[in-house]
């Protein structure tokens, strides 16, 4: 079909899955053209190219890469048919907005199903998604991986993911160690990821080519096992689907999108932090659940939050670093660092904002919900070193590292810190261990 007669498209995404739904749908359709892609929630990433390498020969000077803003001027200027919706953790209304925007400047608005995106894998997979960033889908996963190598299966995890640097060394990422956090130069936000299932002895696969890192992952490991991200669906088929849910948002899980679809779709939905929630949110995210998804099966999870050296953070002024992307799109307004300063009896809880510099001071601007903590926002060198600057400046005696990871590690503060940790405590261990190993043991039938 001569260029003229295609149908020109663009993918509305945020470096994920617009990627990967290009690679595994649009790519392939040869009566389609993708003039642009388009980014929103990660700073940086709009002004880039989608690679040559990776686009194809229909694309010899790559894919654009535009700021989500100027959409409607692309559409008019491009002759665009078609915008794709590919990124996640988006209210319902937001959704409709981004559609209603799509309307009117002449083009069509879509949301793509399950069936055109996913890969079927030879092996066993077993997903973990949410219906809202935040809600515990690392410490689940966690926690499956080691029901699986209980039972002396080979794992690899495959994170939903962060391509956030140079594409073309991004294709397909393994991190087996460390060290190779640092070779592959990752951002506090992989490294979040990424790490604590290193330190539990998971390697874990990565990057922009997703059928290429599956068959990569099928060729080391008896089980994949599929790490999400945001509230987004598993690019992999699953043989069983666990969606997270946290009663800390209830409604939530009924009102974000593709959050709801996890939710209908799920074989298990896991209502987690009921240690710290009320009882009438964990009762209307089981009401929600019933409603939407009666076949699947509920289970309650704690998430006890520890702090390395309680008695340092008693009485003191302490600083309160959080999970960026949990605070941020994921709109809460405390996290577990924040509960573990009250739980250590904290004196006071020192607000950063007056302290907040270059792009962490444009964060708390544009996200006005947060207040007392400060989201640990490091996409880039400098990003990271403007949370060092914001730290390092803010009055406190201790600071408190609520991430998965140890921030300390990575950026050097003039003042002593802890860490918070958090795991997954299931109130019904076996239920959940049960399903897992009906799963690895196919046993567990494939969503038809």
């Amino acid at each position: 079909m001569p260029i003229a007669e295609k149908k020109n498209v663009i993918i509305m995404g945020a470096a994920g899955r617009d990627f990967h739904d290009f690679n595994v749908y649009w790519k392939r359709r040869p009566g389609c053209r993708v003039v642009a892609f388009t980014a929103a929630q990660i700073p940086d990433i709009a002004g880039r190219v989608y690679p040559k390498e990776l686009a194809g020969a229909a694309y010899p000077k790559g894919i654009p890469i535009e700021a989500e803003s100027e959409v409607s001027d692309l559409i008019r200027r491009c002759g665009v048919k078609e915008v794709s919706l590919a990124y996640s953790d988006l209210n319902h209304i937001d959704v409709m907005h981004k559609a209603s925007i799509v309307n009117a400047a002449g083009a069509d608005f879509r949301l793509m199903g399950w069936r055109q995106t996913m890969l079927e894998s030879k092996k066993p997979v077993i997903a973990v998604c949410a219906v809202r960033t935040g809600c515990g889908k690392s410490q689940t996963t966690r926690k499956v991986s080691e029901y699986l190598k209980e039972m002396g299966k080979r794992i690899a995890v495959v994170r939903h993911p962060m391509p956030y640097g140079d594409l073309k060394r991004q294709i397909c990422q393994r991190f087996a160690s460390l060290d190779d956090l640092d070779l592959h130069e990752c951002t506090i936000e992989e490294r979040e990821e990424y790490e604590p299932h290193i330190v539990a002895g998971n390697v874990v696969y990565a990057g922009v080519d997703y059928e290429k890192i599956l068959r990569s992952a099928e060729g080391e490991a008896d089980v994949v096992l599929w790490d999400g991200g945001n509230n987004d669906l598993p690019f992999y088929k699953p043989d069983l689907h666990i969606v997270v849910t946290d009663p800390h948002r209830a409604g939530h899980e009924m009102a974000y999108y593709p959050g709801e679809t996890n939710l209908r779709m799920a074989d298990v939905v896991i209502v987690n932090k009921v240690d710290t929630a009320i009882e009438e949110s964990i009762d209307l995210v089981e009401s929600n659940v019933r409603l939407a998804n009666p076949r699947a099966t509920i289970l309650r999870a704690r998430s006890p939050v520890t702090v390395d050296d309680p008695a340092s953070v008693k009485g003191k002024r302490v600083l309160v670093v959080e999970d960026g992307p949990t605070l941020t799109h994921g709109e809460m307004a405390y996290g577990a660092g924040h509960v573990a300063a009250r739980q250590a009896g904290a004196r006071k809880i020192v607000d950063p904002r007056p302290y907040a510099v270059g792009s962490i001071k444009r964060t708390f601007e544009r996200f006005r919900h947060i207040k007392e903590i400060l989201p640990a926002m490091g996409y880039g060198e400098r990003q990271m070193a403007e949370l060092k600057q914001t730290i390092n400046a803010t009055p406190c005696d201790v600071v408190i590292i609520g991430t998965p990871i140890d921030l300390s590690r990575m950026l050097k503060f003039n003042k002593h810190s802890v860490r918070v940790r958090y795991e997954l405590k299931e109130l019904q261990p076996s239920a959940l261990r049960s399903r897992v190993e009906k799963a690895a043991a196919g046993r567990c039938c494939a969503r038809c």
